[in-house]
């Protein structure tokens, strides 16, 4: 801990601080970051990218009673630092550790837990209506990127914060653009104006004429990109540049002199004061842990994860086939679409962050003939429930939804565990869902899903492919896979559970009980021949997945073996939202361990009937 790290406990302590004593602490601040994302992992650019800005908010507003509202929250790393958290920053996306995200749970200073884009204007809007109703006074002021721009719910807020006029600071922090010398200039200085008392009451004065608006619109066309803005409803300030505490400072002074909703765009560089993330941006978005003097990861596995065997079985497939056509939502990296991107530019699609709008458009591409993959992540395909149901479902338009980071996901927290999708794909009609065992049954799948005349998904996790990888039949609708049978217990397993299955099944041998195994394959729809008929020798059954026992894959098995009078036991995710932790370590947290899967069909072959 450096020293003016060590003087910083809470916000309050900011404001003893110079400008050139908050420019040291900004410093000190990035290497405590990058020194424990080095060790943990995590979101390393972002938070880079918004040192100055956190420090310059917390000089001028007190966040014990304003509400700082943060888009997705991957940035607020700063945040937590001066906010009692500085001690435990240590423990960031550990286990009992501090959160990579904003959690109330966690600190009075975080006003709602995040971890999905364009909550933030929505939620802003819910608390401006609720200080107006309770007669309170506090600012409310949100950090959106100009990424989440791109998502529809964050237009939703913007339009009705604006048609309302409640009163919010907007601040849109834009790291994809460069600040020029002579329109920074400008801007500033049309800042200066637009925030004064003189600017808004001339404003509130002038009629609204046709001749009046184009006058107006000329000019702000011609000096800086305020038009979109203040159509809405808001009052634009800036460009400003992004780093600069003491111009941030005035900036945001200015703005409590507006009654209106205020956008203040400022300008940063993510990654800034570390080469390699100012270099490798998306690298260095959700970095793995890594070695500070040269960049690189700290461990390569020579393993394939799930997501390169997708990628690459996804390429192969688009080689064979012209109609083969991939949809991400600002996701290419993590899904390994980009493979796709880089050897078919023409039939790769990233939509931004909109899941909503990846799924529309798959289904319309299928209409009109060809074959949409849309490769999204479990967490952030339920964002778009209605349009599997409404676009996809209903109209049983052959798309193949990759789902990506399905299960337990390690450190991001409850935001990002992937554990309800097959429950909530198994609600919607007409769609195949399944879940491959490893590397090879993943391939196998996609292609066996681009020749089904419906919807249908394919999950797996974010995790390295087995190498006990077992020989596999070709994959027919709705069949599993018999390895054993026996006739005390039967295993039933669902995608990369099966493996834990396997283990468990030979130590069950071990003890005399004599235990089938079936590799589900498809959630929907059953192999219900080969299940009743296995499961019919020992009249006891035990299902395994990861995913929520709500709804899902065990309560399909049970809800059809019921009516034969077969009992089953379901082992999966308990009622609850799981916590951050390394996933090995939560699957064995959770049950989803061979040994406890043996122990719970030990107890079960010895209960009584």
């Amino acid at each position: 801990m450096t020293d003016m790290l060590d003087s910083i406990d809470l916000p309050n302590s900011l404001n003893k601080l110079s400008y050139e004593e908050l420019n040291i602490l900004a410093k000190e601040i990035r290497e405590l970051i990058i020194q424990t994302v080095s060790r943990n992992g995590g979101h390393l650019a972002s938070n880079l990218g918004t040192v100055e800005l956190t420090l310059a908010l917390h000089r001028v507003f007190d966040f014990s009673k304003d509400k700082l509202i943060f888009d997705v929250s991957h940035q607020a790393y700063t945040h937590k630092i001066i906010t009692g958290r500085k001690a435990q920053f240590h423990t960031l996306r550990q286990y009992n550790g501090i959160s990579g995200y904003t959690n109330p749970y966690e600190s009075k200073f975080d006003t709602f837990i995040a971890g999905h884009s364009s909550t933030s204007l929505p939620l802003a809007l819910g608390f401006a209506i609720a200080r107006e109703l309770k007669k309170e006074k506090y600012e409310i002021v949100v950090v959106i990127g100009d990424g989440a721009l791109t998502a529809g719910e964050a237009y939703e807020g913007l339009n009705n914060l604006g048609r309302m006029g409640k009163k919010v600071i907007i601040v849109l922090n834009d790291n994809e653009m460069s600040i020029s010398k002579n329109v920074g200039a400008i801007s500033q200085y049309l800042s200066r104006v637009r925030s004064s008392h003189f600017y808004q009451a001339i404003k509130k004065k002038t009629p609204r004429t046709t001749i009046g608006r184009k006058i107006k619109l000329s000019i702000k066309n011609l000096f800086m990109p305020t038009v979109f803005f203040e159509e809405l409803g808001f009052t634009y300030l800036g460009p400003i540049d992004g780093h600069n505490i003491k111009k941030l400072e005035e900036t945001f002074q200015r703005t409590k002199n507006i009654a209106s909703p205020v956008v203040v765009h400022i300008i940063t560089k993510k990654g800034k004061g570390y080469q390699f993330a100012e270099e490798n941006p998306s690298k260095f978005h959700s970095a793995h842990p890594f070695i500070i003097q040269t960049g690189k990861d700290k461990s390569k596995s020579l393993k394939k994860t799930f997501s390169e065997t997708f990628g690459e079985a996804l390429v192969e497939e688009s080689k064979k086939d012209k109609r083969v056509f991939a949809i991400t939502a600002a996701m290419q990296d993590g899904t390994k679409t980009n493979l796709m991107k880089s050897m078919f530019p023409d039939r790769f699609l990233d939509v931004g962050i909109a899941e909503q709008c990846a799924v529309t458009t798959a289904a319309a591409l299928s209409k009109a003939g060809l074959k949409p993959v849309v490769a999204i992540y479990s967490t952030f395909l339920q964002r778009a429930y209605d349009q599997l149901v409404h676009d996809v479902g209903i109209l049983k338009v052959p798309v193949v939804f990759a789902l990506d980071r399905a299960g337990i996901v390690s450190s991001d927290g409850p935001t990002h565990q992937g554990i309800f999708d097959l429950s909530y794909m198994r609600t919607i009609p007409n769609f195949v869902v399944m879940a491959p065992k490893d590397g090879a049954e993943l391939k196998a799948m996609l292609h066996f899903s681009l020749s089904l005349n419906s919807p249908s998904s394919i999950r797996y996790p974010k995790d390295y492919v087995n190498d006990l990888s077992v020989s596999s039949k070709p994959v027919e609708l709705g069949k599993g896979e018999l390895f054993y049978s026996g006739n005390d217990l039967l295993i039933v397993s669902i995608g990369v559970m099966f493996y834990p299955a396997l283990k468990a099944r030979e130590m069950l041998q071990e003890k005399g009980i004599s235990t089938g195994l079936i590799n589900a394959r498809f959630v929907k729809p059953l192999d219900e021949e080969l299940i009743l008929s296995e499961a019919k020798k020992s009249g006891r059954v035990i299902t395994v997945e990861d995913n929520t026992i709500k709804g899902g894959f065990g309560d399909a098995v049970s809800e059809f073996l019921s009516q034969y009078g077969i009992k089953v036991r379901i082992i999966g995710i308990s009622d609850f939202f799981p916590e951050q932790g390394e996933r090995k370590f939560l699957m064995e947290k959770y049950g989803l361990s061979a040994e406890h899967i043996a122990e719970v069909g030990e107890e079960f072959v010895k209960e009584k009937n």
